[in-house]
């Protein structure tokens, strides 16, 4: 749990330093990094078990991603609002969904992985991702 937020936390510790010597600002921007690169960016993150489930119901792609990481976050940026038409997979909450990564990657959790129609897409062009949803 420590891990998902150890890149934010960092960055509004370092914020935190630099406002004595700096002033406001320096917080205020890595504030706002912190809260785009923790958890609270992306969408409520389910098992990959349920994912499955639910992708072979609705179709919806399956979004494997991790807290910290900058390529999920392009990703996340990306899509926007569309986010939600997908489910996503927090590898580092779940161990099945990190193993489902592996599987599909050569043996490494590269993220983002997403399953696109079936058909896995390792680290894709966050365009292809949006103009999917």
């Amino acid at each position: 749990m420590l891990r998902r937020w150890l890149p934010a936390g960092v960055l509004l510790a370092t914020g935190i330093a630099l406002a004595f010597a700096e002033g406001p600002l320096p917080l205020v921007v890595l504030a706002v990094l912190a809260v785009a690169v923790s958890p609270l960016a992306f969408p409520r993150s389910i098992p990959a078990a349920e994912a499955q489930r639910r992708s072979a119901g609705d179709g919806k792609p399956i979004i494997y991603w991790r807290p910290g990481c900058p390529f999920c976050l392009r990703l996340r940026a990306t899509v926007g609002l569309r986010a939600r038409r997908a489910h996503w997979v927090d590898i580092w909450r779940d161990p099945e969904g990190a193993a489902a990564v592996r599987a599909v990657a050569g043996g490494n959790e590269t993220v983002p992985t997403v399953i696109l129609a079936g058909e896995p897409l390792v680290n894709p062009d966050p365009r292809r991702i949006r103009a999917a949803l």
